[in-house]
């Protein structure tokens, strides 16, 4: 096969494996593409476009009120926008219960099916909701957790500090013994 057909490159410094690909960590353009730099599709895009942007504005709300349905999705979308998350207002008896301990949780749960149910929040409003109260269940397993690891960490150290005690104790009645009871022990 010859080399005709193939672009040349220029030096490569030993950055290519046997394959000729780069190798991990090392590439042909180490510094990347400069901030700010824009494709030349785009800047020829744009500078045919600057001065007609009114223009063309103006044509699709035309189109969109003759009845195009793709010119009135379009304008409808550059308007209202997709909708994101709103606020949930929960209010009377479905509201949700301040959540203070474990105890709390079943009845936010039900509350929320409740909610969703009899149409008062979207489906996906309830399952933002259900992570919610779940992401309170962890938190509080977590804080859980920590109690008794620390309670348990207490109660090591008293066992720790009552051993040595009784062990300084039973020491100082050994220092009372006799020097004949002293001898026979460390034999």
């Amino acid at each position: 096969m010859s080399d005709v057909g193939l672009q040349k490159t220029g030096e490569t410094g030993g950055v290519r494996d046997g394959r000729g690909r780069f190798r991990k960590g090392s590439s042909g353009n180490p510094a990347g593409r400069p901030l700010g730099s824009v494709n030349r599709t785009t800047r020829a895009a744009t500078l045919l476009l600057d001065g007609e942007a009114e223009a063309l504005t103006r044509k699709a709300v035309e189109l969109a009120l003759a009845g195009d349905p793709v010119a009135l999705r379009l304008c409808l979308e550059r308007i209202v926008g997709p909708r994101r998350g709103r606020p949930v207002e929960l209010v009377g008896e479905l509201a949700l219960p301040r959540l203070a301990d474990a105890r709390d949780l079943a009845g936010a749960m039900s509350t929320v099916v409740a909610a969703a149910t009899q149409g008062a929040i979207t489906p996906d409003e309830a399952v933002a909701l259900s992570q919610m109260v779940e992401s309170f269940t962890r938190t509080l397993d977590a804080a859980h957790v920590e109690r008794r690891r620390h309670w348990r960490g207490a109660l090591w150290k008293q066992s720790v500090m009552r051993m040595i005690k009784s062990r300084k104790a039973r020491g100082s009645r050994r220092g009372d013994a006799s020097p004949a009871n002293s001898a026979v022990r460390k034999t």
